[in-house]
């Protein structure tokens, strides 16, 4: 059975870091797209960041570009979120989702698997 673990969420101040990963189990990562979500709540989910092993592709949202950094480790079969500058409005919980085929990150509505996410939380 495919699975996505998410780890590595908890509480940190504005201005702290957090990395966060998502280990997949049952199928590899190498040739697929991946993407971290967040949603705070009372608002809709929101894509963040995704990366392409299948085409190269990026993208991150306008929110967090230049903050939030995402990338893969094949051998670990895991995909990062390095977050930083964090400020109160990232607050939320952050999941990850995996498209096997490999499709392009703007093409949107593609993730076929999920994990069941990690909160983050930004306060002092």
């Amino acid at each position: 059975q495919v699975q996505l673990v998410e780890s590595g969420g908890g509480l940190v101040q504005p201005g702290g870091s957090l990395r966060l990963s998502c280990t997949a189990s049952e199928f590899g990562l190498d040739y697929s797209t991946i993407g971290w979500f967040r949603q705070a709540p009372g608002k809709e989910r929101e894509e963040v960041a995704c990366i392409s092993n299948g085409d190269g592709s990026e993208y991150y949202a306008d929110s967090v570009k230049g903050r939030f950094t995402i990338s893969t480790d094949n051998a670990k079969n895991t995909v990062y979120l390095q977050m930083n500058s964090l400020k109160p409005e990232d607050t939320a919980v952050y999941y990850c989702a995996a498209d096997p085929y490999g499709r392009n990150c703007y093409r949107g509505d593609i993730m076929d698997f999920w994990g069941k996410g990690t909160l983050v939380t930004v306060s002092s």
